[in-house]
Parts: C-alpha cells; sequence; structure tokens
C-alpha cells in the first residue's frame, strides 16, 4: 500500500510553484511542447509532488503529441485511472495514487506493439531520476 500524501493548497503551491500547481492540483494541462526534454538514458519518472514512483525510461516513447508519453506505468506505480468528462469529452485522467495529483490522460493509440496505450502525461507533474 502507498502511503497518501496530504497538505494544504498553500503548501503545495509554495513547495511547486503555479504551473506544477494549477497542473497537479487543479487538472490544468500544460501547453504542449512546453516541458523542456528530460535527461537521456536509464531512470525512473517520480511524482512532482510526492516522489512516488510512476514510470520508467524503458517505457517512453516519442508520441509527437507534445507531451512525454509511455506505454505503460512502471511495475507497482502509485498510480490511479479515473473517468473524466471534462471538456465534453470522454477520457481517462491519470493520478497519482499516493497524492491525488493529476499526471495527464491514457488513451487506446499508442503502439500496438507495446500494448497500445499511450499514457499522455504532463511533464511538469514528473521528475526524473538517472538509474546510478
Amino acid at each position: 500500500m502507498t502511503d497518501k500524501v496530504t497538505k494544504t493548497e498553500a503548501e503545495w503551491l509554495e513547495q511547486l510553484g503555479e504551473l506544477a500547481f494549477r497542473v497537479t492540483r487543479q487538472a490544468a494541462t500544460e501547453r504542449p511542447h512546453s516541458h523542456p526534454g528530460f535527461p537521456q538514458g536509464p531512470g525512473n519518472f517520480t511524482c512532482a509532488c510526492c516522489g512516488a514512483a510512476l514510470f520508467t525510461k524503458g517505457e517512453k516513447f516519442e508520441s509527437g503529441c507534445g507531451w512525454p508519453s509511455f506505454t505503460a506505468p512502471a511495475q507497482g506505480a502509485a498510480i490511479g485511472e479515473h473517468t473524466d468528462t471534462s471538456h465534453g469529452m470522454m477520457r481517462t485522467e491519470v493520478t497519482c495514487d499516493s497524492c491525488k495529483a493529476h499526471l495527464g490522460h491514457v488513451f487506446n493509440d499508442g503502439p500496438r506493439d507495446r500494448g497500445g496505450l499511450r499514457y499522455c502525461i504532463n511533464g511538469v507533474a514528473l521528475v526524473f531520476t538517472p538509474d546510478e
């Protein structure tokens, strides 16, 4: 079971800054192609809010959509999926189970040879840690 992380809105805002706060705590979306690329090499992606493990570099792929894309969460990742009907669409929202951060959405248009899913994640919601 993943430890739950709770903070006040003021604490989240101070920790994250305005953009990351709006994305992770208020379910906003960063502009496509607005997040700088992540370093090369093996490593892991964790939640920018609480540090929970989410994705590995091995599952990342270039989808062309403008946001980091992954074919699957890391094994045992703190990922939650929920129905999202905002903006007149039916989508599946991806959240961090540890702190309830909004991460992005998952779609069925990923690489077929890798399972067909595309976890489309806001870059500002992730921290990349290279393997040692």
